[in-house]
């Protein structure tokens, strides 16, 4: 009999504790949704028209990328040495092969870094050479002869309406006299594509900007003051989800007593009834916006991770329209300097191979006329070429970035590396490969830079290295630290696990999942409002 007394009081005991901490919860749940309501409203508004911009009402563009035309070698009347010294230029940077306006220029970068354009039929500088070939290149992207430009300008950091994410500096923004006010961001010296904005783009993003990433609260203090103010209200939102699948979850036998007592009917019904799924949802939105949040610290640096040596005109024996190589698919051509050797880099349209190529027809990277192309460095002293050297320039890149930089040149990697400094000369070097098209997993098209050699490295945090060897730049540079945050920013804020049902159907549910949340936030509200 006492043991019987004894768990019937436990039992009591245990109820009216649970019912302390339903009293609690019930009041802390109430006052966290208040405190969150603007927000979630704000975040989910934004992020709602995301995946409905991105992928259901993206612009469309004529061209997305330049393809690489073969150069005829009897367009190269003069060599590239003969052009500088008719021009009394004795030291540069880099050169490389454009052709626009039917004609084909040597693009030159001096030490001051300007692009200079020299015609290559008659040794001639074109006069405003890179804003001429920055609206040749928009206008081809557009294919739109016919509109007046209204602006151009030099973009040499990111903005509120080029963000990071474009990567490409510095860049020509295009403005264009339209009906749709269209604007091209062009980088003249890869020929690329960094993005372009019709108006409904150019609105979305500000929108987005303004109340998805907080660009107003950095507008008036600063990039601090903005993380950590949205690492605090994703946290309370956080703990609103987890209070809400406590008491909605856990503690549902609880609540199912009190509602058959007294039925809720209602908005209160539905706020309840919805509120355990969008508590979930909410919660793992609102971590990986927490963790994403906290790698936007330090500010991109990558635009400046270039390696750029000094040449000397009369240093280099060997003219660039002599070269001993396949000339009916040669591309284009630049020059590096590697273990004080001087090498033509050479880029040549790959062989044709007597098989069809597989193509994935949803991607628009993956066409059929996407043709390849093969890279040889030929020495500028004897004209021979030398093999295997694309995969040590990219490990001498690797290096100069990190250890043998300036330091100016390196701050971010240098401030932001959380492990010992480890030379990258003694470290093993696991993997290294040329990766020709961009996958989501392992260098995705965020990255913007094709084609890249991917350098992975036996440090303790598994440093992996994607250097882009055509223009000398450090592409990426992916820690486990990195990958971790990724994945839990692509599965928990994109929803990657639903890639398998393709991204229209992924998107749709983020846009469900989005709205949902808002929906069931409004209803909580009306119902504080009501009581």
């Amino acid at each position: 009999m006492s043991k019987e007394i004894k768990q019937k009081k436990s039992k009591k005991k245990d109820s009216k504790f649970v019912k302390k901490i339903k009293q609690h919860m019930y009041k802390w749940h109430r006052v966290i949704g208040l405190v969150t309501i603007i927000p979630v409203i704000f975040w989910t508004l934004s992020g709602l028209m995301h995946p409905f911009m991105a992928h259901f009402f993206k612009p469309e563009i004529a061209h997305e990328k330049l393809e690489q035309p073969i150069i005829d070698k009897s367009q190269l009347h003069f060599s590239i040495q003969e052009v500088l010294k008719k021009n009394n230029i004795s030291e540069f940077k880099n050169f490389r092969i454009v052709s626009f306006d039917n004609a084909t220029f040597y693009q030159v970068k001096n030490i001051k870094g300007d692009l200079l354009y020299f015609d290559t039929s008659n040794a001639k500088k074109l006069e405003n050479g890179d804003q001429k070939y920055a609206e040749w290149l928009a206008r081809y992207f557009l294919d739109d002869q016919k509109s007046a430009v209204k602006k151009s300008e030099i973009v040499t950091e990111f903005t509120s309406q080029y963000k990071y994410v474009n990567r490409y500096l510095p860049v020509y923004k295009l403005s264009f006299d339209r009906p749709d006010t269209m604007e091209v961001y062009v980088e003249t010296s890869s020929s690329k594509l960094a993005t372009y904005n019709p108006t409904s783009r150019q609105w979305f993003i500000w929108f987005f900007d303004t109340f998805h990433n907080w660009s107003f609260v950095d507008a008036i203090t600063n990039n601090s003051i903005r993380i950590i103010t949205m690492i605090f209200l994703l946290s309370i939102i956080g703990f609103s989800a987890l209070s809400g699948i406590l008491i909605y979850g856990l503690l549902w036998k609880q609540f199912k007593k009190t509602d058959n007592l007294a039925p809720k009917k209602g908005l209160r019904k539905y706020h309840r009834q919805i509120g355990i799924w969008v508590s979930l949802f909410t919660l793992t939105f609102a971590f990986s916006g927490a963790y994403h949040a906290t790698t936007k610290w330090t500010p991109y640096t990558l635009s400046q991770m270039v390696y750029e040596p000094t040449f000397e005109t009369k240093e280099i024996p060997i003219q660039n329209n002599a070269l001993d190589l396949d000339w009916t698919r040669f591309q284009n051509a630049s020059i590096i300097s590697l273990n004080d050797t001087t090498y033509f880099r050479c880029q040549l349209l790959e062989k044709e191979k007597f098989k069809t190529p597989k193509t994935d027809s949803n991607s628009k990277w993956n066409k059929k006329d996407d043709k390849k192309s093969e890279v040889i460095y030929i020495n500028a002293v004897t004209n021979k070429i030398t093999p295997n050297i694309d995969l040590q320039y990219a490990e001498f890149l690797a290096y100069y970035f990190t250890d043998g930089a300036p330091k100016a040149a390196c701050c971010e990697m240098a401030e932001s590396s959380d492990e010992p400094k480890i030379a990258l000369e003694d470290t093993k070097l696991l993997e290294s490969k040329v990766l020709t098209d961009f996958n989501s997993r392992e260098y995705g098209f965020v990255n913007k830079r094709l084609p890249v050699v991917k350098l992975a490295y036996d440090t303790p945090q598994k440093t992996t290295y994607f250097i882009e060897t055509g223009t000398s730049r450090l592409a990426a540079v992916v820690k486990n630290s990195d990958m971790v945050e990724g994945y839990s920013f692509a599965i928990f804020h994109k929803f990657l696990f639903m890639d398998w049902a393709g991204k229209n159907i992924r998107d749709l549910t983020m846009v469900l999942a989005a709205l949902t949340i808002l929906i069931v936030s409004i209803l909580g509200f009306i119902l504080f409002l009501r009581k």
